[in-house]
């Protein structure tokens, strides 16, 4: 059986390729250039898709003995991620870019060319593992990796049934220690490389100056307010701040002060003290269900609201085709529009949304 393989340079990619072949599958190795002007990324080293990137991902398909081509989809990367995230920011929100080029290039592009290639799937090195239906009438289903630390399955809530039919997750069933074994038992290069960590096409971590480049202008400073209205000072532009910060407001206060809200209407930021920062409930749209066709209503799941966030209790109550409402047991920290709310039942992902709007404790 014929599979790609998306190889983005790290070892994470390579080792998926190199179990993949060891299983039998004729594997043709792919990595997909997404940002045309590489010499930063490359520079800063701590950005996915640079060209050192492509050349160690050419590497290990050499070194593996498997077939490696470029694609380039640096238009669809404008137009599906970067755009958006630009967009998102200049609304107030907070996106992530990463669950974007999931949804419009990694598992929509990738697979459609995957189809050109007679390739029966796509397999990438996520840490997820996906289960198949047991029985008529059954769902795909996605689970959490079993590395806790490197679970990838909060970025992937959007895969269908019909994709995740037609993806393969290797290594989700292992941990970071054992893939980098992996991937030194068969002597690939980058066994030991370090892991990317800044979005790929903002390398230096600095949005406001990355967006001023992308748009060619300058947004304009504006007041800052406390709670109750009063100016405190001037912010260097909405875009340069996001929900929670705290440091670099260049104002002081008798006690710590957080953004707590983004109006960019009147483009004023407005601050407040911890206990400004909790929300009690959230709506969020573009929801995609994997396990289940629709939810019953309420039903008590774990969600998660960033990343890194350790699952919180909540009351999940399907309010639309694509809507939920969430109520949380508890009061949740800078809840922040934009990202993602990504709901389990245990080691299952039930489905997740973009968070539209909170509502305070």
């Amino acid at each position: 059986m014929r599979v790609l393989i998306a190889m983005s340079g790290g070892v994470d990619s390579s080792a998926a390729a190199a179990l993949t072949l060891d299983a039998g599958g004729e594997c043709v190795g792919v990595t997909m250039k997404l940002v045309a002007n590489r010499e930063n990324a490359a520079a800063a080293g701590r950005s996915c898709c640079s060209y050192q990137d492509i050349n160690d991902a050419r590497a290990a398909a050499w070194k593996l003995g498997i077939p490696h081509y470029v694609l380039n989809y640096t238009e669809a990367f404008t137009r599906h991620v970067i755009e958006p995230f630009v967009e998102s920011y200049e609304r107030g929100e907070t996106p992530n870019p990463c669950i974007e080029c999931n949804r419009r290039l990694k598992f929509s592009l990738l697979l459609h060319r995957a189809g050109e290639l007679e390739a029966a799937r796509i397999v990438t090195g996520h840490y997820a593992r996906i289960e198949p239906p047991r029985g008529p009438g059954r769902r795909w289903l996605l689970k959490k990796g079993r590395d806790p630390r490197k679970d990838q399955s909060y970025v992937l809530y959007m895969l269908s049934q019909e994709e995740l039919a037609r993806v393969s997750f290797p290594l989700g069933g292992l941990t970071k220690g054992e893939v980098r074994d992996i991937a030194e038992s068969r002597g690939l290069a980058n066994a030991r490389k370090e892991e990317s960590q800044d979005i790929c096409f903002v390398p230096g971590g600095d949005y406001g100056d990355f967006m001023e480049a992308y748009r060619g202008k300058s947004y304009p400073p504006g007041d800052i307010l406390d709670r109750e209205g009063r100016v405190l000072g001037r912010h260097r532009g909405l875009v340069r701040y996001t929900l929670g910060q705290r440091r670099g407001l260049g104002v002081a206060g008798g006690v710590p002060l957080y953004v707590a809200a983004k109006d960019p209407a009147e483009n004023t930021l407005t601050l407040g003290e911890e206990r400004d920062l909790y929300s009690r409930s959230l709506d969020a749209g573009g929801v995609n269900l994997i396990a289940a066709e629709a939810l019953p209503s309420p039903v008590r799941l774990g969600v998660k609201t960033r990343y890194l966030q350790k699952e919180q209790w909540a009351r999940v109550e399907q309010t639309g085709p694509a809507a939920v409402h969430l109520e949380f047991e508890e009061p949740q920290r800078a809840v922040t529009p934009g990202q993602a709310a990504v709901f389990y039942d245990g080691e299952t992902l039930v489905g997740g949304g973009t968070i539209e709007s909170v509502r305070g404790s």
